[in-house]
Parts: C-alpha cells; structure tokens; sequence
C-alpha cells in the first residue's frame, strides 16, 4: 500500500508538470511542422525575438531540405538580430548565404551580416581587425548591390568606421607629442599622411606636425636650431597653406614670428 501511494503521488506530480506545460512548450518537444512555424511567426510579429529564434532553431531541423528551409533560417537570423544578439544573428545569416545565396532574402541576409559585423567592432583604441574585415565586407556588398535600397547604410557605416581608424593613426602619433617625444610625433604623424592624404584628421595632423617642428627647435642645442627652425617654417607653410582660416591659425603665426626672430629675420606678423 505505502508503495502504491508513492506511485500515484509520483504520477500525479508528473501530471501537474505536464499539465503546467505552455503550446510553446508542447510545440518545442513536438514534430508538428506547420504548427511549429505558424507559432513561431505569431512569437516574431509580437515581437517575442528570443522565443521565435528558439521555435525556428527547433524548426530547422525539421525543415532541412524543404521549401521552406530558406524562409526559416532567415527569419532565425533575423530573430537572433531583433533580439539583438548580433553574434549569434552573424553565424545564422553565414550559413544562410552559404545554403541560399540566390534567395529573394540574400540581400537583406547580407545587408544584416555586415550590420552585425558592424556592431561587433571595437572603439578606435582597440583592435581594429574587426573593422577593417568589416568595411571589406561593406564594399564587397556595395559592388554585388549598387542599386541597393541599403546603400546609404552601407556608406554611413563605411563612413565611421573610416573615420575610426583615422583617428587610432592620428592619436598614435599625438602620443609620441603628448609623451613630449617631439622627432618622434613629426615622424610619426608625417607617416600618417604619407599613408593616408585623405584622413578627416589631417588639419589636427599638420597642426601637431608643426608644433612638433617648433617644440623640437626650440629645444635643441643652439648649433641645431637653425635648421629644425627651418623645418618648423616649411611645416608652418604647409599649414596655414591649407588651412588659413584655421582655429589654429593665430597660435601657429605667432610661433613663425618667434622662429623668425630665432633665425634674425623680420616678419611683418605681430604677436599676440
């Protein structure tokens, strides 16, 4: 008898369980297809990303091979990315292109792979692997789809992250300047332009190139001056030639003056 009620609380209990079991949940352990992929698209359109990207997941495997097997792995992507789990969203869409690359959903899958790759890159101090794989990825999309309605994001992601390693070369040169290693931040940042002429940062670049110059003289030995003062006028030159109506402009014609009176020349410029 004691064994008995052991076996009926035991099976009630596994009763309540079940009982305690959601559709979701029935659907999960079930192999009922079409109800599985009705559930999951009423879970996206609610915008339930988490348990749509868990119900096309199981669905998957029951749709490998079907004619629906492209709209599923889509979708779980796209519930992976409107949950914003971008990681998981990049592998899901990989795949996806790899099995469907002429699915009507290729161009949208790829816009939202390099969107993922997007998110995934780091702040310009860090590595920049990230963003250099990226803005490959960027202009292999803008070449395959040149007409595509995504292209403004492409461009405005392409734009940043630029803009991104512009800055990591610009401020790995200001820190040889900041250090007060002044031949080293004129190299450094000269190198910078030589590599890249277009850099957004190229009025601050020739701006510290100068100061650099001047701050380099200004230190040397008096047997030196005479030249690196030379130097710091060229760079002057190259400056205010670019950039006359510079912010900086005031600050860097008044260190001409001194570097012109350093050399035992007259300049018109008056100092502030």
């Amino acid at each position: 008898m004691k064994y008995f009620k052991l076996f009926i609380l035991g099976a009630l209990a596994l009763l309540a369980v079940e009982s305690c079991k959601t559709e979701f949940d029935l659907l999960m352990e079930s192999n009922d297809s079409p109800a599985m992929y009705s559930m999951a698209f009423d879970l996206f359109n609610q915008g339930k990303y988490y348990k749509s990207a868990q119900m096309f997941e199981a669905l998957s495997m029951l749709t490998a091979g079907t004619a629906r097997d492209d709209t599923v792995q889509y979708y779980w992507g796209l519930s992976n990315y409107r949950y914003k789990d971008y990681y998981t969203a990049q592998s899901n869409f990989d795949k996806f292109l790899e099995n469907y690359p002429l699915s009507s959903f290729a161009e949208d899958a790829r816009f939202l792979r390099l969107d993922c790759m997007y998110r995934s890159t780091y702040r310009y101090e860090l590595d920049q692997k990230p963003t250099r794989a990226a803005m490959v990825a960027i202009g292999d999309f803008i070449k395959a789809y040149p007409d595509s309605p995504h292209l403004d994001g492409c461009l405005n992601m392409m734009k940043d992250l630029s803009e991104r390693l512009d800055r990591k070369a610009f401020e790995a040169g200001r820190l040889y300047y900041n250090m007060e290693d002044y031949l080293a931040a004129k190299v450094a940042l000269r190198n910078v332009l030589k590599e890249d002429a277009e850099n957004v940062y190229r009025e601050d670049i020739l701006y510290y190139t100068a100061m650099s110059s001047y701050k380099y003289a200004f230190l040397s030995v008096p047997e030196k001056q005479k030249e690196r003062y030379l130097e710091f006028v060229d760079d002057y030159l190259n400056f205010i030639g670019e950039y006359s109506e510079s912010s900086y402009r005031k600050e860097m014609d008044n260190l001409y003056h001194r570097a012109q009176k350093a050399l035992g020349k007259e300049v018109d410029v008056e100092e502030e």
